[in-house]
């Protein structure tokens, strides 16, 4: 299967309608929270490409309408739509401009500009690409694939987990002191 061209070949601006995003990414509970989707996008986007992720409405009592975490941008529209805000930004540099989101009317109007659009399913697949692992710093655990002298019928020959261990295991009432005697 050819492989298609990447979408980010040449731009130096990102936009992403944050909430269509994170509404496409959603989990049977509602729309994923900002933050589990901005650290993650982090790692997508190339050095030299500036990121803005625009979301509608006015963010979190006593927090800031624009901030810059882990290197993307962070935008709330307040009172106008996002689209808007969108189409303002993109309107700075359109020709190196990629904005991702599904709403057609807002692609087409972009497109006017001349600036390139995708969709969210593009972002999504990015994002499933990366891996939700990373190394614990701790006790380590056994090897994930365990030498066939380690495994047993059932599977991988461990002890199981013993809840306290002894160390946070309580004895009396702890609002009483010690018994005199």
């Amino acid at each position: 299967m050819p492989r298609t061209p990447d979408p980010l070949a040449g731009m130096t601006r990102l936009l992403v309608d944050g909430t269509n995003l994170l509404h496409a990414l959603g989990r049977a509970d509602g729309p994923l929270p900002p933050a589990a989707v901005v650290g993650r996008l982090r790692a997508l986007v190339p050095a030299g490409v500036q990121a803005t992720v625009v979301l509608d409405g006015t963010p979190a009592p006593g927090a800031i309408d624009r901030r810059l975490t882990a290197g993307i941008e962070v935008r709330y529209s307040g009172k106008r739509p996002a689209d808007a805000l969108l189409v303002e930004l993109a309107g700075m540099a359109p020709a190196t401009t990629l904005i991702v989101t599904d709403d057609n009317e807002l692609a087409t109007s972009l497109r006017r500009f001349g600036a390139r659009t995708v969709r969210n399913g593009w972002m999504a697949e990015q994002l499933g690409r990366q891996r939700l692992e990373s190394p614990a710093a701790g006790r380590p655990r056994p090897p994930a694939h365990a030498p066939a002298e380690m495994t047993g019928d059932e599977g991988p020959v461990r002890p199981g987990w013993n809840p306290g261990r002894g160390a946070t295991k309580k004895t009396g009432n702890p609002k009483r002191g010690r018994p005199v005697g």
